[in-house]
Order: structure tokens, then sequence, then C-alpha cells
């Protein structure tokens, strides 16, 4: 079992703020101020490679992770009012460890009936109240908006990596 999946079903804002603090760390080691770039730090540092792409995604779908056996891959929405936020939000669910639906099973061809009920609000609602969906989704925004607002905060603040090196002097 992950390490992810071990930890508590509960919401923990200190375990999502650790995670963010991870994740700057290892993006001051590659010298990454963009989030493209302490995406591909964070693949770099796990050994597994993290590709972005687009595509034309289903209503209210803004990306994806889908994961495959040599890589992970974040698929985000050709036209996003917030690309950054997204990829971070995608981004948490691969520092997560969340589960997920394996690549060849997300992209099955699937009928119009199929894809009608899983549009439904019927189904929606059946993740929604699915509580280890809930925390991942949670964990995943929270995440995002963490490490945007790090991002931010070293970016109007002058050089990146040595902001990024400061903040954690400061703990």
């Amino acid at each position: 079992m992950s390490e992810s999946r071990a930890q508590s079903s509960s919401r923990s804002y200190r375990r999502v703020a650790a995670a963010v603090d991870a994740v700057c760390a290892v993006a001051a080691d590659y010298d990454a101020t963009t989030l493209d770039e302490v995406v591909a730090a964070v693949a770099y540092e796990r050994e597994r490679d993290i590709e972005i792409a687009s595509a034309q995604l289903g209503p209210g779908v803004c990306g994806q992770r889908r994961f495959y056996p040599d890589r992970d891959v974040i698929v985000l929405a050709t036209a996003l009012p917030s690309r950054d936020h997204t990829l971070a939000h995608e981004l948490g669910h691969i520092v997560f460890d969340h589960e997920g639906a394996p690549a060849p099973e997300v992209t099955l061809e699937a009928s119009d009936d199929l894809i009608a009920y899983m549009l439904s609000q019927r189904a929606h609602q059946q993740i929604v109240d699915d509580g280890a969906d809930e925390l991942a989704e949670w964990e995943a925004e929270t995440f995002a908006a963490m490490l945007m607002t790090r991002l931010r905060v070293f970016h109007s603040r002058g050089a990146g990596v040595s902001v990024l090196r400061f903040d954690e002097a400061l703990g």
C-alpha cells in the first residue's frame, strides 16, 4: 500500500502544506521557477516522466491525470480559464499518488449512452458522495492553491530560486 493511501482519510492542511514544501524544495534544487519547470523537476526527482498534453475534454472537465506503466500524462482542456491552476491541481493528484483509472480504461471507445450517463448529475453526485474521491479532490485543489500562492510570492519578491531557499530557511 502506498504511503498516501495509508494516511488518515481526514482532511489535513498540514499534510498538504508539507507536500507543497517538498515540491518547492525539489523546485529549488532544480532551479525551477515556472510551474512547467516544477512539473519537470518533480518528474525528474520521481524518476518517472510527466507529460503535459492538451485535448478536447468533456463538458466541465478541465484536466485529467492519466497514468501508464512508465509515465504519467496530465491532459489539460484546450480552453481553460486558468491553465496553471489546473496543471497544479493535476500535479497534486500525482504528488499524493491518488487512485485513478489506468489510461486504457479512460480511453476506451464509449457509446453515446455511456457518455450521457457519465455526464449525468447522478453519476457526478455518486463521485462527490464517495469519500475517497472527495478527499482526493480536496487535497489536489488545496495543493494547487497553496503551490500557486507560493509561486506567485517568490516571483513577486525577486529571483525565484533564491526566494525559495530563503523561504526554506524560514520554514
